[in-house]
């Protein structure tokens, strides 16, 4: 058997990490199991979908490298289909016409809500032997509804929380299209992933109240359903107006970015992928991996049972150890997509050069970015920074320094000897003179070893900026 999944998001608002994460699961899958996957539209909601929220689908997807194998296929492409396997449905009785008003579904429920029972529709138009049904009222389209089994249970081995069993009382009768014959959600996807010899649904858990519905209409047109796997729900913490913190699920509403955002603010791909694999599955203690390790290692048995939280501090963190173990001229190029005006019309080396010093200490590429610009463009030191550091006992030191950097040869170890040189004539310790010199050249206190540093700027520019100490 070929391991067939899919990726079946719906286009009414921008896709963020906690949707994406319903792709990188059953992705990963394919990938690992030498299979197909499968990204497919789900788009009938045409009031709220739009061709934006589509874009970000699929330039999110493309960003994180989840390439599809199959599609993108759109529901509303399909509608002949849905509709061929409606009337394959009416002549074998698998489904009926109900036309109970919402007016009189809305009062039947509260009757029932009243009388303290679970609100469903009563079967009132469903035919049985022996039964009489109600005279049809006139002018009203009536929707279709799936005769659902009585008596039993549904009974499926969830790949993450085990054993589920409904029974099918529990379930009514579930309208699969609409007035105007338009197919519902439910059916569609039944059609859809049996069109598409899906093997394995890997999703959220929201969808676990709809897979008993979908299992019946699998097995009434004759087919197994495929393996379920319901991912638990992604939390984020929310914080009210008044300051108080809660956990709620993660969604736009409270603040959650579109996917394609992380990229414009310096995220690395493998970094997001990394973060999102171990937010509900994990590999042993490894906290950072590749993308190839990722695949090499995933499989079902080891997704979480328990809701995950999102954490920016984490995923930055993750984020700056993927950084770190790229290459420096790759992350120069990842720079020039996101922002070209730092590394065009720049030596390509002595980027970088400047990459392979700072990285280090960088979580996304707009902080590299950031010190490369330090390296090329005017620095605006702290006040208080150049206050502290910059004192009338260290400013004949570093006039010393300045007058030695003008003829020595411009590189690490030869810059080196000037700093050791100053230190040995004027008595100072290192980090008297290293200081203030960052702060005049760099605009901060903290960088990486300052003979790097010196050694991958201007000559010109470093000594301007020192005799800028007056």
């Amino acid at each position: 058997m070929t391991v067939r999944t899919r990726f079946a998001p719906s286009p009414t608002g921008f896709i963020h990490l906690g949707n994406i994460r319903s792709a990188l699961y059953p992705w990963a899958f394919a990938r690992a199991e030498k299979g197909v996957f499968i990204l497919r539209i789900e788009d009938t909601d045409v009031e709220r979908s739009s061709q934006e929220a589509v874009d970000v689908i699929l330039e999110g997807m493309a960003w994180l490298g989840l390439t599809h194998d199959e599609g993108p296929f759109y529901q509303m492409q399909r509608m002949p289909r849905y509709k061929e396997v409606l009337e394959q449905m009416k002549a074998q009785g698998l489904v009926y016409p109900c036309y109970m008003s919402v007016a009189e579904l809305d009062a039947l429920r509260e009757k029932q809500m009243a009388a303290k029972q679970k609100p469903r529709y009563d079967g009132t138009w469903r035919p049985e032997p022996g039964k009489t049904l109600p005279s049809v009222p006139p002018g009203v389209q009536p929707v279709l509804r799936f005769r659902n089994p009585v008596g039993g249970a549904v009974v499926w081995e969830d790949k993450v929380k085990g054993r589920i069993e409904i029974s099918n009382d529990e379930l009514d009768d579930l309208v699969i299209a609409r007035p105007d014959g338009t197919p519902t959600y439910n059916f569609c996807v039944v059609v859809d992933d049996i069109d598409m010899d899906i093997t394995h649904v890997i999703r959220g858990d929201d969808h676990v109240n709809n897979t008993p519905r979908q299992i019946n209409i699998f097995r009434a047109l004759g087919k197994e359903p495929p393996v379920y796997a319901h991912l638990p729900t992604v939390l984020q913490e929310v914080i009210d107006p008044d300051g108080t913190k809660r956990v709620e699920k993660m969604s736009k509403r409270h603040g959650a970015k579109p996917v394609t955002q992380y990229r414009e603010e310096g995220f690395l791909a493998d970094g997001v992928v990394n973060y999102l694999a171990r937010l509900g599955w994990s590999h042993g203690d490894d906290e950072v991996f590749s993308r190839e390790q990722f695949i090499e290692w995933f499989n079902l048995d080891h997704l979480g049972k328990s809701a995950a939280q999102f954490d920016d501090t984490k995923l930055r963190w993750v984020n700056a150890q993927h950084i770190k173990q790229t290459d420096d001229a790759k992350l120069v190029e990842l720079l020039r997509a996101i922002r070209p005006g730092v590394v065009e019309g720049r030596d390509a080396e002595h980027l970088a050069r400047i990459s392979a010093l700072v990285k280090d200490r960088c979580e996304t590429l707009l902080v590299l970015a950031d010190w490369i610009e330090k390296f090329y463009h005017p620095v605006t030191p702290d006040p208080a920074e150049v206050a502290k550091h910059v004192t009338d006992a260290v400013r004949p030191a570093l006039g010393m320094l300045a007058k030695m950097l003008e003829t020595c040869e411009w590189e690490k170890a030869a810059i080196s000897e000037c700093i050791k040189e100053v230190l040995r004539a004027s008595g100072i310790k290192m980090p008297q003179l290293a200081m203030p010199v960052r702060v005049l050249v760099m605009g901060t206190s903290q960088t990486p070893s300052l003979d790097a540093v010196l050694s991958l700027c201007d000559r010109q520019v470093v000594l301007q900026r020192l005799n800028s100490a007056g």
